[in-house]
């Protein structure tokens, strides 16, 4: 497509990709929180997160998160602009996020899907992930709602 770009994102995307976010309608977004910029510039800095986006004609469309703890990758808040789906954007950071795990000594990427939400879960069965265990509950302790 004309005057697209995918890459990495920096603390100077940080305004359109919290927009992205919302207009996406991300529901756990916390710019208060894990979400700020002073959060995500703690996070870039260790190293094992990257923001990769796609940029169509100077605007942000596309964005995902990508991290991993030594062993395993993890795709997070991968979003794409409403006016902007079915467009292959999705797959194409999804494909970015695992070459970038794989340059890292990644072998394993996961996702954590919300069970509404099925856009997300068609993306990534399409891109080939696989259910492990139905029964799996995702449990988390957080210090405050923000973080």
């Amino acid at each position: 497509m004309h005057g697209e770009t995918i890459r990495q994102l920096t603390l100077d995307d940080y305004d359109d990709l919290l927009s992205l976010w919302q207009r996406a309608g991300l529901h756990s977004i916390r710019p208060d929180g894990r979400d700020s910029r002073e959060a995500l510039a703690r996070q870039l800095a260790t190293g094992v997160m990257a923001m990769l986006g796609i940029v169509v004609e100077g605007r942000l469309v596309a964005a995902a998160i990508v991290t991993h703890d030594s062993r395993k990758g993890w795709i997070n808040r991968l979003a794409v602009d409403p006016d902007q789906r079915r467009r292959g954007y999705g797959m194409r950071l999804v494909e970015e996020a695992e070459a970038l795990l794989h340059e890292r000594g990644i072998p394993v990427s996961a996702v954590l899907v919300m069970s509404h939400n099925t856009g997300s879960l068609a993306l990534f069965q399409k891109a080939g992930y696989v259910e492990v265990d139905s029964g799996i509950h995702y449990l988390t302790k957080r210090e405050s709602e923000d973080v």
